[in-house]
């Protein structure tokens, strides 16, 4: 079991004031089968007039915010910590074959649960892209058993793509990414899902946290400024859900902390909303993610 200690950041400057804005932060940790939430505080800047909670439909937290007095920039604190369970060892089974998962899904009457098999389908940013599919099936061979499939897929996409901040944003087509090779974990993600789900497999978009490593440690792993994001794969009823983060090429394990899933980003934005006024404006997001010995295990307050 490792504890991490999360700090994330977010500060947008206007370039002219807001009177009134209104935002939805999916920034809470979810408590699950390898993660358990110890401590949550969130930190808004201008003062809310009001925050309320929910869970969205794919069950993550989600805070609602609304700003009723003028203001010229935001800033949202999140301070949380976590307890991670490694994975089992041995770390995987190869799981059944990769068309008896597809064939679970796909059958006459949906026999898995409709929570799995809605990711099979296409979303917005995930839409069916044939270089995405034509790729993902080189690493389905028939009889393949699924596991296997995905880790090499995963390790394909980290060896064949570059890993390029800036030269991308949430609106780059999956082709043009498959076709220049470059792209951030987003783009990783959303090209994995396509393909996968093109094949059949059931795919949901991970948004989260990846352990933050000092830049000059040659273990430090792509992606860990920031928020992170990588897919999880069903594997049938008896592995079910596995996550892959093909950025780093890793399994994941005890280093990632995800915060909610979707069928792609637009589902799991960390903070979106509307805003009257504002003009242009400039983003700055800082992401630490800490183990904790257990002399520096303090809580933060609770939200």
């Amino acid at each position: 079991m490792t504890r991490y200690a999360i700090r994330h950041e977010t500060r947008y400057a206007y370039g002219a004031p807001v009177d009134l804005s209104f935002h939805l932060l999916r920034l809470t940790p979810p408590n699950n089968k390898r993660q358990a939430l110890l401590a949550h505080a969130l930190e808004v800047e201008p003062q809310p007039a009001r925050i309320g909670t929910f869970h969205d439909h794919f069950g993550n937290a989600v805070h609602h915010v609304a700003i009723e007095s003028v203001h010229e920039a935001l800033s949202v604190t999140v301070e949380a910590q976590v307890d991670i369970k490694p994975a089992a060892d041995p770390l995987l089974a190869d799981g059944p074959d990769w068309e008896a998962v597809r064939a679970a899904v796909m059958d006459d009457g949906f026999p898995a649960r409709p929570r799995i098999a809605e990711f099979v389908y296409a979303s917005p940013l995930a839409p069916p892209e044939p270089g995405a599919v034509a790729y993902a099936r080189e690493s389905f061979p028939a009889g393949r058993p699924i596991v296997e499939g995905l880790c090499d897929l995963t390790r394909r996409i980290r060896q064949d793509f570059a890993y390029k901040p800036g030269s991308t944003d949430v609106t780059t087509p999956i082709a043009q990414v498959m076709a220049e090779r470059r792209g951030v974990c987003q783009d990783f993600a959303h090209a994995m899902i396509a393909g996968l789900r093109g094949l059949g497999l059931p795919t949901r978009y991970v948004s989260g946290y990846i352990r933050t490593y000092p830049p000059q440690d040659r273990t430090a792993w792509r992606g860990a400024d920031a928020s992170h994001a990588w897919v999880s794969s069903w594997c049938g009823t008896e592995l079910g859900w596995i996550g892959f983060d093909p950025t780093n090429n890793l399994v994941v394990d005890d280093e990632h902390i995800s915060i909610a899933h979707g069928r792609d980003f637009s589902d799991v934005t960390p903070l979106r909303g509307v805003i009257l006024g504002g003009g242009a404006h400039a983003l700055e997001v800082a992401v630490t993610v800490t183990p904790l010995d257990a002399a520096e295990r303090v809580r933060p307050k609770a939200s």
